[in-house]
């Protein structure tokens, strides 16, 4: 695992694959709940993510799951009413893990889950990912707003 600083958008648009914290509350309308953090601007920068988002989770539950545009979900909470979870964490990382194997990516870019918004220590987070994640992984501590 390999940490950097930066936008994690800029690494999107250079072809990297990324992925979004997420939680997993769906709607009636059959949208995931996006509502801050790198999920809001993937909701913002791909109308319609919420709903892909919302019908994997109805349909495989509150996983990893590719969402297209090299773009994977990585939940961390139940609910964006909750406080993100270090066991939904680590069972989001063997996910990932899984399908970086799957798909054959050289390199995946993660933000620090549930460490912005979600108020977790670093310190804490980071104890699980390093156990886990290989030098595939790179963990971006996100820049600006």
């Amino acid at each position: 695992m390999l940490e950097l600083t930066g936008d994690i958008w800029e690494f999107h648009a250079r072809g990297e694959v990324i992925a979004i914290t997420t939680g997993g509350l769906v709607d009636r309308k059959g949208a995931c709940a996006m509502p801050r953090g790198c999920a809001a601007q993937a909701r913002e920068r791909y109308p319609g993510i919420d709903k892909v988002l919302g019908s994997l989770v109805r349909l495989h539950g509150n996983h990893v799951h590719d969402l297209g545009n090299r773009i994977v979900s990585f939940p961390v909470e139940s609910s964006p009413y909750e406080n993100p979870d270090l066991h939904v964490i680590r069972r989001s990382c063997y996910e990932l893990l899984s399908l970086v194997d799957r798909c054959g990516w050289q390199r995946v870019i993660v933000p620090r889950p549930g460490c912005g918004s979600g108020g977790l220590d670093w310190r804490e987070v980071r104890k699980i990912l390093v156990r886990i994640f290989d030098e595939r992984f790179q963990i971006i501590h996100m820049e600006g707003p």
